[in-house]
Order: C-alpha cells, then structure tokens, then sequence
C-alpha cells in the first residue's frame, strides 16, 4: 500500500492548473434598439433588421467568451439582444450616448463596477459625444483584473497627435493623457490591468505618438502587435488594427501565447457591413496565475 498511498500523496501536492480566460473586444457598431427615425441617430444610419440581431447572438455564442469589452452599444437593453442576459451581466458607464462603451461579463465571474472614465468625454453635452471609458474589476481563482473599454476619437488615424493637425488630433492628444492619467494609477498599485477597444488609431511602428504616450506612463505588452486585422478583408488582404489590446502589471506574464483570434463573419455581401458590424470580435486568453 506505501507506493500507492506516495503516489496519491504527490498527486495531491501538484499544483492546480490555473483556469483561462477567454477575453474579447467587439465594436457592434451602433447596436441600439431605437427606432429608425429617432432624433438622436444618424440619418445614413441602415437600420437593422430582426434577423440581423439574431445573427449577431450566434457570433456572440460561437465567441464564448467570458469577458468582452463593448463599444457604440446603446445600453444593457441592447446588449441582451446579442449576450443572453442569463450568462452575461452588463456594466455601461452613466450616460445616455448611444455608442457606449461596456462590458458583457459571465455571471459566473466575480465583476464589480469601478468609477466611469469620464475624461475621456472631452464633449459630454454634445449630441455624439466622445464616450467614456467602462472601468471594472474581474476576480478569477484569487486573482484580480482591472479592465477598461475605451472608444476614442476618430480622425487621427496616423501621423503627430497635436493641435497643428486639427481638432479630431488634438482631441486624440488629450484623450491620450487622460488614459496614460489611468495606467499610471494602476502601475502605481501593482495592479494587473487590461486597456481594450476601438482607438480609431493604427498602430504601425513603435515611435507611434499613441504608443509612447501610454508605454512612458507604464510598461505595455500589446496583444496584437506585429498581426493584421482579417475582419472583411479582400484580395489585397487583411487592414491595420485600429482596435488594440493593451495588458499592464502582471497580466503581461499571464497572457496565453499566440491566443489572439479574430472572429471573421460568413457572410461576405459588403452590404452586410451595415447589418452585423465593420469590426470583428478580437479575442485572447489570460492564465491568471
């Protein structure tokens, strides 16, 4: 009985492989439940269709994740057309803007809320305003995971961030003071922490002005760096990223090697652009250990 009752023994003392988690950023581009004709939408605006939600909930339930961060989702409401409301809870900063930012997170997750990022709305009486960032905290297994959903200003897709370009550049400078404001809070706490959504920014090479603004306020590992973004791609192949993940703190040792997907549609008519969304879900994976 001694080799069985050692065996046993060593077994126990093994360590518990970590659980993973699967984590995602989808711009649903102007998921809202108003009607076509609602004051507060554009008029260009292709309104969608019920089949179109119904297509969008089997992308989301084919994505499976257990945390994605949203953006230009018109509230909890509309989220649930895509997430089940049953296996997802929703946080939404508060404000009425259609093009929010959020979180869909699994219910069987540890989430609370943390205060909205509002800084980042350098417009917050405006009639499209510039959205602010969603701040929560995820516990998985003991470990804790703060996480923000941003949607920035378009209009500075490349080149200086400064006043000289324009105002949709400047806006662009401050909204990146404000997050860089974020980060080093964070790194000031030890935290593990995960910035992720739509920057409306490529990021080409390391000298980006984005990029060295956020990396001089803490140390960053950005998920799809070096990769192109394959969502409705064509012959010429697939675009730059404008939507990034940025992992700080410990979560840059947690991140599960070459995890980074995207989720591409089906459905190839450029009609359906207007009708599921231009972006794709990005997801990856973390072993929180």
């Amino acid at each position: 009985m001694r080799p069985i009752f050692l065996a046993l023994a060593l077994f126990i003392a093994l360590p518990a492989h970590a659980a993973e988690l699967k984590i995602a950023s989808w711009n649903i581009a102007w998921l809202t439940l108003r009607p076509a004709n609602d004051r507060d939408l554009p008029r260009n605006l292709t309104p969608r269709q019920p089949g179109d939600f119904t297509l969008l909930a089997e992308y989301a339930r084919r994505l499976e994740a257990d945390v994605v961060a949203l953006q230009e989702v018109d509230g909890p409401d509309a989220a649930a057309r895509i997430f089940n409301p049953r296996d997802y809870a929703f946080f939404f900063p508060d404000e009425r803007d259609i093009q929010r930012t959020g979180f869909a997170v699994k219910r069987n997750l540890r989430a609370i809320r943390n205060a909205d990022l509002a800084e980042l709305d350098l417009a917050p009486n405006a009639r499209f305003s510039q959205r602010r960032g969603t701040d929560i905290t995820v516990e998985s297994e003991g470990r804790m995971l703060r996480l923000l959903s941003v949607h920035l200003n378009a209009g500075c897709r490349e080149g200086p961030i400064n006043a000289d370009r324009g105002r949709e550049c400047e806006n662009l400078a401050r909204q990146s003071e404000v997050l860089a404001g974020w980060i080093a809070a964070r790194r000031a706490e030890g935290t593990a922490f995960a910035i992720l959504g739509d920057f409306n920014r490529r990021i080409a090479d390391a000298q980006d002005d984005l990029l060295l603004q956020l990396t001089r306020a803490a140390p960053l590992t950005r998920v799809n760096e070096g990769v192109s973004n394959p969502c409705w791609a064509d012959a010429r192949g697939g675009r730059p990223f404008i939507t990034h993940i940025f992992l700080g703190g410990p979560a840059q040792r947690w991140v599960v090697p070459n995890s980074l997907r995207v989720m591409v549609y089906a459905e190839r008519d450029p009609a359906m652009r207007d009708r599921l969304s231009d972006h794709c879900p990005v997801s990856f994976r973390l072993r929180m250990n």
